[in-house]
């Protein structure tokens, strides 16, 4: 007998990546009912017709429209809020569309979920985060501040708990790099780098899900949770896919996007002077200290200015053999290269 037995999960944006990885998750196990909430009719239905299961419900909304947001909130037990815009480049020549959905949104899951008496929410942040540079990771840091003001304010003994979890680049997500280049091998075009040195934090859709359920099984109201990854370079995935696809496709540097970072920190340097190590996972409570702003001014910390961040600089670095094991972990690959048997279902080419 699982927590999950009989209980009811709700997924805002749940016809995503992570939405999906949740399904396969969940369908063969003890839970009740998963609702999928999304404003994506076409996925939805795309969706309902694969996977002919009554214990999948649909819900038409938005997170942006409270009222909506209210409808499928009746009789929830669990919450993993995902909903929200994350491709950097839309949100910076949109950025109150990026409000909108990742804050205001966010908000209206929150105080629905707790005017209804739903026992935990999970919300889905990003590195983009930590110091963001763009549209999309100042909007995620709102999303967070927002979603750990409401988990502090509730306190530790609430009928509703709220936390979150803060991850890096989920490999073959959906708008992630790895397909799109997978694309160009096979079509023989040339590999579009930006930057062969960026780094980034390399995680699967199964890491990601094991995040957000160890958040949901050891979250404190306010608490921030983000596990520990490795990292490689560009130029490293890059010639990891060359290999396992056995191309010699050309890769060309075409220069940095805008609003894009050389690399990613998951906790910040404030934030890792108060987190502790959990093994795999760090958990960075909330600050509890009360608006007597005397004290944030006489009671200083030391330790700050000695630690450094937590960033794909740092972290353990990836080769091409380690980075070509960790691509094998993809459904898509194994595919492509006649490791696995090919799915019936037609879908675009991520995880």
């Amino acid at each position: 007998m699982s927590i999950f037995k009989d209980k009811t999960l709700l997924i805002t944006g749940g016809t995503g990546s992570f939405g999906n990885a949740v399904l396969r998750r969940f369908l063969d196990s003890d839970i009740k009912e998963i609702r999928i909430f999304s404003r994506d009719e076409k996925k939805q239905d795309d969706m309902r017709h694969r996977l002919q299961n009554p214990k999948v419900q649909f819900y038409i909304g938005d997170v942006r429209n409270r009222q909506s947001v209210d409808n499928v909130m009746q009789g929830v037990d669990f919450i993993f809020s995902a909903a929200a815009l994350k491709q950097v480049p839309s949100c910076e020549f949109f950025p109150m569309e990026a409000v909108h959905t990742n804050v205001e949104g966010t908000n209206n899951v929150l105080e629905s979920a707790i005017a209804h008496g739903v026992k935990n929410v999970v919300v889905l942040s990003t590195d983009k985060a930590a110091y963001p540079i763009n549209a999309m990771g100042i909007s995620k840091a709102m999303m967070e501040k927002v979603a750990i003001a409401k988990g502090r304010q509730l306190g530790q003994c609430a009928a509703t708990t709220i936390c979150c979890t803060r991850y890096g680049n989920v490999m073959a997500s959906r708008g992630s790099v790895i397909p799109l280049w997978v694309d160009q091998i096979r079509s023989e075009t040339p590999i579009t780098i930006t930057d062969p040195n960026m780094t980034r934090f390399m995680m699967t859709l199964d890491d990601a899900v094991d995040l957000v359920m160890y958040a949901f099984e050891h979250g404190a109201n306010g608490d921030l949770f983000v596990q520990k990854a490795p990292a490689a370079t560009l130029d490293t995935l890059a010639n990891a896919l060359k290999q396992l696809y056995q191309s010699d496709t050309e890769i060309k540097v075409i220069g940095t996007r805008h609003g894009e970072k050389l690399y990613e920190t998951l906790v910040t340097r404030e934030e890792m002077a108060k987190a502790i190590d959990m093994g795999n996972y760090y958990r960075i409570p909330c600050d509890t200290r009360d608006l007597n702003y005397d004290k944030f001014f006489v009671e200083g910390d030391e330790e700050v200015s000695r630690i450094e961040d937590y960033h794909s600089h740092n972290t353990t670095r990836l080769d091409i053999e380690g980075m070509k094991q960790l691509l094998l972990k993809l459904r898509f690959v194994r595919e492509d290269l006649g490791l696995q048997e090919k799915s019936q279902i037609k879908e675009i080419r991520s995880e």
